[in-house]
């Protein structure tokens, strides 16, 4: 199981089974399914969600947290660790949403500084990347803001849930980079919780 991952703002907790009703209402803030260009489930799809990241964990492909936030105790979203790859050691960020009411608040910036710092400090990845649909322009403008370099474009490189091909932007940091990334990011999360 993941370790449990905290600071003034966030807290990251394993996802487990008993997060199904608390993702399903954050879900429900905005219609989060309506976004054709995300993987958020649809009403009835939590279960299915959680069920196969955490399929995903115990085969070692993958580590997802639900987000809750500290100040009100809420479930806010979900992001995870994916594409965990050994040699060279590194990883993804990403399958992350938000209720609309968390979205372009500090909570991004708080959950990826720990993401990011547990990646980097603690299990020592040369590299962690971000994938997002070519639409999803939110999705990349705070890919950006966090400090992430983009890569390229991978072009009809997946299919969405509804079938047709998406082009993926990429996006990482270098553990050369974190310096840096993390001033920046504690910078930006003074500034937003100011």
């Amino acid at each position: 199981m993941a370790d449990r991952l905290e600071n003034a703002w966030v807290t990251l907790e394993p996802m487990t089974l008993d997060h199904v009703p608390a993702l399903e209402q954050a879900a429900a803030d905005g219609n989060l399914w309506d976004l054709w260009f995300t993987t958020v489930p649809r009403p009835g799809g939590m279960a299915e969600y959680v069920e196969k990241a955490l399929r995903g964990q115990l085969e070692g492909r993958m580590t997802p947290y639900v987000v809750r936030e500290k100040a009100s105790g809420d479930i806010a979203g979900t992001t995870r660790y994916y594409d965990i790859t050994p040699d060279p050691y590194r990883m993804a960020i990403g399958y992350t949403w938000y209720a609309r009411r968390w979205q372009r608040s500090h909570l991004n910036s708080a959950c990826k500084h720990l993401l990011l710092d547990n990646a980097f400090q603690n299990l020592g990845v040369v590299a962690v990347e971000f994938h997002t649909d070519a639409y999803n322009q939110d999705s990349q403008r705070a890919i950006e803001r966090i400090g992430a370099k983009r890569e390229g474009v991978l072009r009809a490189h997946k299919r969405r849930e509804d079938g047709t091909l998406r082009d993926t932007v990429c996006y990482s940091i270098l553990a050369t980079e974190w310096a840096d990334v993390d001033k920046w990011l504690q910078l930006r999360l003074k500034r937003l919780t100011a």
